[in-house]
């Protein structure tokens, strides 16, 4: 028999707050001072907004303290499927959250330099160095970040599906979308040009997945439970 497990609703929410923060981190506070192609347009504008970098700093950061949440709770989830490999995917989502917590140290270093840059009338030296230290920032809290990403999801997600846990479609969507991000990474940090449309079909997945447990919760199986309950102590079952 089936019963719904309350407590793994907690999965849903660590889902959607994912969503939330990293959406909200990379679609609107991002893109509200970043001028695309234009680094002394940037860096104009970051001196202008200083507020804008400081609250992207703060999502970033709750972002990365979700990641931690997240990969705990799958962990949780799916460790009884194979311990070891959802082990090794939490490692990978614990790194993927030290990378973009490591990258916001650059980001206050962007921003001082941008601040400097626009007090000192715009000297190309300092323009050279927004451009190294955005650039160091973007890798490390962007490419490196997303390749630790990629290789705990897929573990993670294949656990997923394995499970049984939630519908097949769920697990499948989870794991087939995350594939793309094991190519194009690489190809990014190797100096190649990746479309964002690459990564978009899982972009909607963590919303869909985690409003999906928060709403029906995860069904576990109770037989074997009540069975080991039920049997004398010292007894195999």
């Amino acid at each position: 028999m089936n019963a719904v497990n309350k407590t793994s609703r907690i999965l849903g929410i660590a889902f959607l707050l994912q969503f939330v923060t990293s959406l909200g981190s990379a679609m609107l506070l991002r893109q509200a001072w970043l001028v695309a192609g234009d680094m002394s347009a940037s860096m104009i504008k970051l001196a202008n907004n200083a507020a804008l970098l400081r609250a992207n700093v703060i999502v970033d950061m709750l972002t990365a303290l979700g990641i931690i949440f997240l990969g705990c709770m799958l962990f949780i989830t799916l460790g009884k499927q194979n311990e070891k490999m959802a082990l090794v995917a939490l490692g990978f989502y614990i790194l993927e959250a030290a990378l973009l917590a490591t990258s916001q140290l650059a980001a206050f270093s962007f921003l001082r330099l941008s601040q400097e840059y626009a007090a000192a009338g715009q000297p190309t030296y300092l323009q050279t160095l927004g451009s190294l230290t955005f650039e160091s920032m973007n890798f490390v809290g962007s490419d490196l970040h997303m390749l630790a990403f990629s290789l705990g999801g897929v573990l993670f997600y294949y656990l997923l599906d394995r499970s049984r846990l939630v519908p097949r479609v769920l697990s499948l969507w989870g794991l087939i979308a995350v594939l793309p991000f094991l190519i194009g990474i690489p190809l990014t940090i190797m100096g190649h040009t990746v479309s964002l449309a690459f990564y978009l079909p899982y972009i909607p997945f963590e919303l869909v997945i985690g409003i999906w447990i928060l709403i029906k919760g995860i069904k576990i199986d109770t037989d074997t439970t009540t069975v080991r309950q039920m049997a004398p102590a010292g007894a195999n079952t």
